[in-house]
């Protein structure tokens, strides 16, 4: 690719409402397609597929960054009884769920679950460079209730080491770690970043991790600072990070200063909690701002805050317009 400073979306996409009234494999297949040509001609460098290959056709309310990697897992169950219900409820820190997502009642292990297969499944429906997107272990640890390990690291390192077993039958372009749970809970930075530097150890490319503060009906979910977590950021072993600033703004730029040379920084420059779509030239001003701030080979991509799966297609679509045009319009990309 010519230019120095890379496009890409987070993940999501908003799910085509013809695929949600009739879900199923053929029509899963077609919307996996629209979505992904809709990056190509918008001029994103390196798309992703949605995150449709999380759409279930048989239970497409369950969608999500969660379920999708939770419910297949051996040791896993999904089917709760009111006693460990209540043990989940009466757990501290866990008031963002009002159930698990499941209960670790033996060791973890892959279960049914295939992402090869899913990336497998997009990747021949496009010849463009293509990101996958993986779920933190320490996020998903999270949404459980453990009756088997009795430990968080344990619980996230087998989930982690599930995980890279998983990805390193993989070949995107890009492998980008989630996590949004984080921000909530700083004291856990240790436990996280062993969890995704164990995933990212099985990828084949370039690796990424993505960190938000939630993305939920245009709202924040946790609340936080990058400075509290520039430890976890030079514990990881990644390549890049993708993080939001469009709607945090720049104030924070500054503790990317003090970021190990080796990671360079994703710029969230398209607010994804704001149906006003951004011009190329305010696009194209937040990119110098970071650049001016760090250095032109600290800033290496820019993509949306977070995924657009809240957005209307139409806006989803015309923010990466504006994301393409503002990175052509930047310092050092004419």
């Amino acid at each position: 690719m010519s230019q120095q400073i890379q496009t890409t979306v987070v993940g999501s996409y908003p799910v085509p409402e013809w695929l949600r009234a009739y879900p199923n494999s053929m029509n899963l297949r077609d919307a996996v397609m629209v979505v992904m040509k809709s990056q190509e001609l918008a001029g994103i460098d390196v798309i992703a597929d949605g995150e449709l290959s999380r759409f279930d056709v048989s239970h497409p309310e369950t969608n999500g960054m969660i379920d999708y990697f939770v419910r297949p897992l051996e040791g896993v169950g999904t089917k709760l009884s009111r006693a460990e219900l209540d043990a989940f409820r009466e757990k501290s820190g866990f008031g963002f769920r009002a159930k698990p997502a499941g209960v670790v009642r033996t060791a973890i292990d892959e279960g049914e679950l295939d992402l090869q297969a899913d990336h497998h499944s997009v990747s021949r429906l496009t010849r463009s460079p293509l990101k996958f997107t993986v779920t933190s272990p320490y996020m998903l640890a999270r949404t459980l209730l453990d009756t088997h390990y009795g430990d968080l690291n344990e619980l996230v390192l087998a989930i982690a080491d599930v995980l890279r077993r998983q990805v390193e039958r993989i070949d995107a372009t890009v492998l980008q770690v989630d996590e949004a749970n984080l921000p909530g809970s700083p004291q856990h930075a240790e436990i996280a970043a062993a969890g995704i530097n164990k995933v990212l150890s099985g990828a084949q490319g370039e690796t990424g991790v993505h960190l938000c503060f939630g993305n939920y009906g245009g709202q924040t979910i946790q609340q936080g600072f990058f400075r509290d977590l520039l430890p976890f950021f030079n514990a990881l072993a990644c390549d890049h990070l993708v993080l939001e600033f469009a709607r945090r703004g720049d104030e924070e730029l500054d503790v990317f200063r003090d970021l190990k040379p080796s990671i360079s920084l994703g710029l969230g420059v398209i607010d994804i909690k704001d149906n006003e779509v951004e011009t190329p030239e305010e696009v194209a001003r937040r990119i110098d701002r970071g650049v001016e701030v760090l250095g032109a080979d600290r800033v290496k991509w820019v993509h949306p805050d977070c995924g657009f799966w809240m957005l209307h297609r139409s806006v989803a679509d015309r923010k990466m317009a504006a994301l393409v045009a503002g990175r052509d319009l930047a310092v050092g990309n004419t």
